[in-house]
């Protein structure tokens, strides 16, 4: 494992065991290559600190899910825009990290924000998206199917 570098320090869900990512993903993707890799974030504000969870999830189309996940404490993030923005950031960096490093292709990055204009979530949406799109990936947002960001919602309380 890569004690160098905390950033690449993930750990299983529902166990202890940390793992450096870029080198699970080398291992799971090899054992598994049909399954389809999706990478999501989702914060949350407690107290004086924003808690950012980064998930990656090895899905099993029909067949459940594998998850690993980074917890990461910063300082309080109060402006809605900063927060979910840093939401963005982590999943493209970790995908980014997965394909660059890896080839990996990355299925799809969860958005834990809204397509329903009434949430405020929503106001980040197109940014968000245009930028994964950018970047060469495929995003979706809530109400699709987002096992990683439901997975890092779940963690994030």
């Amino acid at each position: 494992m890569n004690v160098d570098d905390p950033s690449r320090v993930f750990q299983i869900m529902g166990g202890r065991r940390r793992v450096d990512f870029v080198s699970y993903v080398r291992e799971f993707t090899d054992l598994y290559p049909h399954c389809e890799v999706h990478v999501g974030c989702d914060s949350q504000n407690h107290r004086q600190n924003t808690v950012y969870v980064t998930t990656i999830v090895f899905r099993f189309p029909g067949n459940g899910a594998h998850v690993i996940y980074r917890k990461e404490r910063v300082p309080r993030i109060p402006d809605l825009w900063s927060k979910l923005w840093g939401e963005t950031e982590r999943s493209v960096d970790i995908a980014d990290a997965i394909r660059n490093e890896l080839g990996v292709q990355i299925k799809q990055i969860d958005l834990d924000f809204n397509t329903d204009p009434s949430y405020p979530s929503n106001k980040l949406l197109s940014a968000s998206a245009g930028y994964i799109s950018s970047m060469g990936f495929h995003s979706q947002a809530k109400p699709g199917l987002l096992m990683a960001a439901w997975a890092a919602d779940v963690l994030c309380h």
